[in-house]
C-alpha cells in the first residue's frame, strides 16, 4: 500500500512534458528520446535561455536520452562566430554536454532540395511582390488575405525562377519563395508564409556559397526531422507556429518530429529582449554583454552566480503551460542557498572608521584562527592578523543609540568576531563633529580559548589596519527600478527605468586571506553579503593599486521566502 501511494506521488510530480515522454516511451512510439537546444547565434544567452537549456538537457538525462546543440544560423546579417563561441561556453559552464554539434547551415542543400520538391507538388511558388505588398496581402485577423498575382505560376516557371534565385540572378528583395497553403486561414502563419529570401551577406560558415536562406518556420521542423528529434521543446510563443511545423513535415513525408511548448521565463526588474539587451550594450548603458548587471549567462557568471544555483532556480520555477512572471527574489534565494552551504567566509569593512585598543603593545601582532566555513568547524582554517589597530564599519558604532542597539556605543561592550571583547572608552571627532577614531579597552581573558567564555549581545566584524588589503567593491544591484518591465506603457522608454544605483563603487579593507582564496566560487563578506573577484583585478597588483576588484553577487538577507 505504501509503495502504491509513493508511486502516485511521483506520478503527480511529473510536469506535462515528462508525462508525454513517459507515455511515448511506454507505448513504444520512441525507444529513446532526443532533444535539442537550437539558439540563433545573434547575441548572448540570458537567464531565460538557461531555463530552456536545463529543461532540454535535464529531460534527456532523466530518461537516458541525448541532446543536440544546433545553431539556427539562417540569417547571416545578424549572426557571428563570436556568439557561437559564447553559447558553447555558457552551456558547458552550466555543466551540460551535447551529443553532437550541428548547424542549420549543415542542411542547406537538403532544405533546398525539399523546397524544390514542394514546388513540384504545387505547394510552393516564387513571388515577385515586395515585402510590404506581401504583408498587405495577408489581410488581418478579421479579414482573409488576397492571393498573390504570381501564385498560379507553373511548376516549371517556379523551378526556373527558384534556381535563378539560388544562382544569384536577382537582387535582395526582388523575389521570395512562398509556401502555397491558404490565404483565408484563421492562422495568419498559414497565409502563404515565406520559405526563402535573397541575402548576399557572407555567412560565417558557408561564406558566399549561398545567397538564398531559409526562414525559421521552414528550416526548424525539417532540421529537427533530419536529426530525428523526438521532442522539440519550444517556448509558448511558438505554439501558433506548430501547425506550420507539422505542415512541412507531413507534406514532405519525413521523420515526424513533434513540437511541445512551455511557458518562457519572465523575471521582474529586468528585460529579456535580445534587441533591448543589444541596445544597452551598444549605447554603453552597461559595460558589455558580461556586465554583472546583465541577465546574460556570462553576466550572471561574472556576478558570481553558480551553475548549481541556476539549476536550482530552473527546478523551482518548474514547467508551466501559461506565461507568468517570476520574482527575481527567487533567483537570489537560490544563489544564497547554494553559496551559504559552500562559500568561504572573510571579513571586509566597506565604510571604515578606525578603532584603537588602549594598552595594546606597540608592534605586537597576534594571529586569530577562524574556520573558512562555519558549517565545517573542523574543516580548513584561516589565520587573521590582529595588531590592536583596526577598522570597523561606521554603522557598527552609534554615539546616541536607541534601545536594543547591541553594537558598539559609549561605555558599551561588543565582541570582535573571532577575537576580544572590547569596551568603548573615548571618541575622537574632527572639527565638524564627525567621529574619526574610537579608543577602546579590551579584556585579554575574553580571547577565544584564553579563558572561560563570556557572552555579550553584540559581535562585529573588523579588518586589521596594518595588514588589511584595500579592494574595490562594486555594489551590483537590480538593473531596473520598475518591477514589471514587460508591462511598461508603450509611450514610455524602458531605458528611463534604469536604476542609477545598479552599480555603486566603493572601497573596502579586507583580511589578507581573502586574496588567497582559490575556491572558484563567490565568498561571503561576513555580515554583509556574497562577493566574487572580478576579471578586472590585476594580478599581481602594482604598487599603489588596489589589491582586487569584487562584485557583489547578492546581499546576505532578503524578505523573500520560498513557498
Amino acid at each position: 500500500m505504501e509503495e502504491t501511494n509513493l508511486k502516485k506521488t511521483e506520478e503527480k510530480s511529473l510536469n506535462f512534458i515528462e508525462e508525454i515522454i513517459e507515455q511515448d516511451l511506454k507505448s513504444g512510439k520512441h525507444k529513446s528520446i532526443l532533444t535539442r537546444f537550437p539558439p540563433e547565434p545573434n547575441g548572448y544567452l540570458h537567464i531565460g535561455h538557461a531555463k530552456s537549456i536545463c529543461l532540454n538537457f535535464g529531460l534527456a538525462k532523466k530518461y537516458g536520452g541525448k541532446t543536440n546543440l544546433r545553431f539556427d544560423d539562417t540569417n547571416p546579417t545578424k549572426e557571428d562566430v563570436e556568439y557561437v563561441d559564447s553559447i558553447k561556453q555558457d552551456i558547458q559552464w552550466l555543466g551540460f554536454k551535447w551529443a553532437v554539434e550541428r548547424y542549420a547551415s549543415d542542411y542547406f542543400q537538403q532544405l533546398y532540395d525539399w523546397a524544390e520538391e514542394l514546388i513540384k507538388k504545387g505547394l510552393a511558388y516564387v513571388d515577385d511582390q515586395t515585402l510590404e505588398e506581401i504583408r498587405a496581402g495577408r489581410g488581418t485577423v478579421q479579414t482573409p488575405g488576397t492571393n498573390s498575382p504570381y501564385r498560379e505560376r507553373s511548376v516549371e516557371e517556379n523551378l526556373k525562377l527558384f534556381r535563378e534565385m539560388k544562382d544569384g540572378k536577382y537582387k535582395e528583395g526582388e523575389k521570395v519563395l512562398r509556401a502555397k497553403i491558404d490565404m483565408s486561414s484563421t492562422n495568419m502563419l498559414f497565409r502563404d508564409p515565406i520559405m526563402y529570401r535573397i541575402n548576399y551577406t557572407p555567412h560565417h560558415r558557408t561564406g558566399t556559397k549561398w545567397c538564398i536562406y531559409p526562414m525559421y518556420d521552414y528550416a526548424h521542423g525539417e532540421s529537427d526531422s533530419i536529426e530525428g528529434i523526438t521532442h522539440s521543446i519550444c517556448t509558448l510563443e511558438f505554439d501558433v507556429h506548430r501547425p506550420l511545423y507539422d505542415w512541412f513535415i507531413e507534406n514532405l513525408g519525413i521523420f515526424p518530429s513533434r513540437q511541445y511548448e512551455f511557458a518562457r521565463l519572465n523575471l521582474t526588474y529586468t528585460v529579456m529582449s535580445k534587441r533591448k539587451l543589444l541596445e544597452l550594450v551598444k549605447n554603453n548603458y552597461v559595460n558589455g554583454w558580461d556586465d554583472p548587471r546583465m541577465p546574460t549567462i556570462c553576466g550572471i557568471r561574472r556576478r558570481g552566480y553558480t551553475p548549481e544555483s541556476i539549476k536550482m532556480f530552473a527546478e523551482k520555477v518548474g514547467v508551466a503551460k501559461r506565461d507568468n512572471i517570476i520574482d527575481l527574489s527567487l533567483l537570489e534565494w537560490c544563489v544564497r542557498e547554494d553559496l551559504n552551504a559552500r562559500s568561504n567566509r572573510y571579513m571586509a569593512v566597506l565604510d571604515p572608521i578606525e578603532l584603537q585598543l588602549e594598552g595594546w603593545e606597540d608592534g605586537k601582532v597576534e594571529y586569530l584562527e577562524a574556520p573558512l566555513n562555519p558549517a565545517f568547524p573542523d574543516g580548513p582554517k584561516r589565520k587573521i592578523p590582529f595588531s590592536g589597530h583596526i577598522y570597523i564599519e561606521r554603522s557598527d558604532f552609534m554615539e546616541n543609540p536607541p534601545k536594543k542597539y547591541f553594537r558598539l556605543q559609549p561605555d558599551g561592550e561588543v565582541r570582535l568576531k573571532y577575537g576580544y571583547i572590547i569596551k568603548c572608552k573615548e571618541i575622537i571627532k574632527d572639527n565638524e563633529g564627525n567621529v574619526t577614531k574610537i579608543i577602546c579597552t579590551y579584556d585579554p581573558s575574553s580571547k577565544p580559548g584564553a579563558g572561560p567564555w563570556r557572552s555579550v549581545k553584540g559581535t562585529i566584524h573588523w579588518a586589521d589596519v596594518q595588514s588589511a588589503k584595500k579592494i574595490e567593491v562594486r555594489l551590483v544591484d537590480r538593473l531596473f527600478t520598475e518591477q514589471f518591465m514587460d508591462q511598461i506603457p508603450e509611450d514610455k522608454d524602458y531605458k528611463d527605468f534604469l536604476n542609477p544605483h545598479s552599480m555603486d563603487i566603493t572601497y573596502a579593507y579586507a583580511e589578507p586571506a581573502l586574496l588567497e582564496d582559490n575556491s572558484g566560487i563567490a565568498v561571503q563578506f561576513e555580515r554583509t553579503g556574497y562577493f566574487v573577484m572580478d576579471s578586472d583585478t590585476k594580478q599581481p597588483p602594482q604598487n599603489g593599486e588596489i589589491a582586487a576588484v569584487f562584485n557583489r553577487t547578492v546581499t546576505l538577507k532578503d524578505t523573500f521566502k520560498i513557498k
